[in-house]
């Protein structure tokens, strides 16, 4: 009983925090990208800065996993200076990846928190088609179903969305549902091709994270260069930035790879209350400090769209045990047989 009640208590503190840092992360970025200031800083050099942490704390991670700075170096030399196939695989996620951060800073200037948290969540959808087409796996007819659930209640929140009242700087909320349609299409599929990447070899994941991160640093340095080099030369690289940006960037760095790491610990189920209860946090923290008023239709929208995570994460029924179930006692035997 103990030990459950560790267990218990342990996917608790995993759902809790995974809960608090999507939500966090959402609203702050929100409010760092509508201060009514000329100071805005450059959504490009934080991405960039967000891959330098996430490469720090991945080689954090290589340590202790090696156990010795010695092991850490063979392995950096292996898989990194002796490996450039590995690398130009992996330079493949780092560049939808750039596109999705950059459009989630994009979509969150010109949308609410809370709609973008609702809609955001069209990536399942296209996680799940992507995994059809490049695992080959299948989806139960409950899954699909609530797909449909989930793109059903996304139409509703964008037919008459929120608005904040307390926002006062120029929003496009045509821009931000473009950038929030890519940054689910970057999602869907970056996703899925790095856990193919990672299941067609035992390499290690922080050393699969290390590869990426380094070619992901060198994309959002282009990326800084082509959209904003002449301002960045002029301004500098951190203008603009206060504790709170600093703030997004640790979110952005730490949410990512805590995530990767205790979904070992979780299931699908609670993966759908911690999104579902993102969203409620993200609708009542807008609503407090942005002056959100919510419609009729959004919230039917969120509704809907929670009720279909829950559905989606729920356990696929073993369909093969039932149909043998079903069997008479002497077909059975010959099943077993064959």
């Amino acid at each position: 009983m103990a030990a459950e009640n560790v267990s218990v208590v342990f996917k608790l503190y995993c759902l809790t925090v995974m809960t608090l840092v999507a939500a966090t992360y959402t609203v702050a970025l929100r409010y760092t990208r509508t201060i009514p200031s000329g100071d805005l800083y450059f959504s490009t050099t934080a991405v960039c800065i967000t891959e330098v942490v996430k490469l720090i704390l991945s080689l954090g991670m290589l340590i202790k996993e090696t156990g010795s700075p010695v092991r850490l170096k063979n392995a950096i030399v292996e898989h990194v200076f002796c490996s450039p196939k590995e690398l130009l695989k992996l330079s493949v996620p780092s560049v939808v990846y750039a596109v999705q951060n950059n459009m989630a800073f994009l979509a969150l200037s010109n949308l609410d928190a809370a709609v973008y948290q609702v809609t955001y969540q069209l990536k399942i959808p296209c996680t799940a088609l992507c995994t059809v087409l490049m695992l080959n796996r299948s989806l139960s007819r409950l899954q699909w179903f609530s797909v449909f659930v989930l793109c059903g209640g996304v139409i509703l929140v964008q037919w008459k969305p929120a608005e904040a009242s307390k926002v006062l700087v120029e929003q496009n909320p045509l821009v931000g549902f473009v950038a929030i349609a890519v940054a689910v299409l970057c999602s869907g599929f970056a996703g899925v091709y790095f856990e193919k990447v990672l299941k067609s070899s035992d390499t290690s994941l922080w050393v699969r994270n290390i590869q990426m991160y380094l070619s992901g640093i060198v994309v959002t340095l282009i990326g800084v260069y082509v959209s904003d080099g002449e301002k960045v030369l002029e301004k500098g690289f951190f203008f603009g930035y206060t504790s709170w940006v600093c703030f997004v960037v640790f979110l952005a760095s730490v949410g990512g790879l805590y995530t990767s790491v205790v979904v070992k610990y979780t299931d699908n189920i609670m993966k759908g209350f911690s999104a579902a209860a993102a969203i409620v946090l993200s609708t009542v923290a807008s609503v407090i400090l942005f002056g959100l008023q919510i419609t009729l239709s959004f919230a039917s929208g969120a509704i809907l769209v929670c009720v279909a995570i829950y559905l989606y994460g729920l356990p696929k029924q073993d369909t093969s045990k039932l149909r043998r179930q079903d069997l008479p006692h002497d077909s059975k035997e010959k099943l077993i047989m064959v």
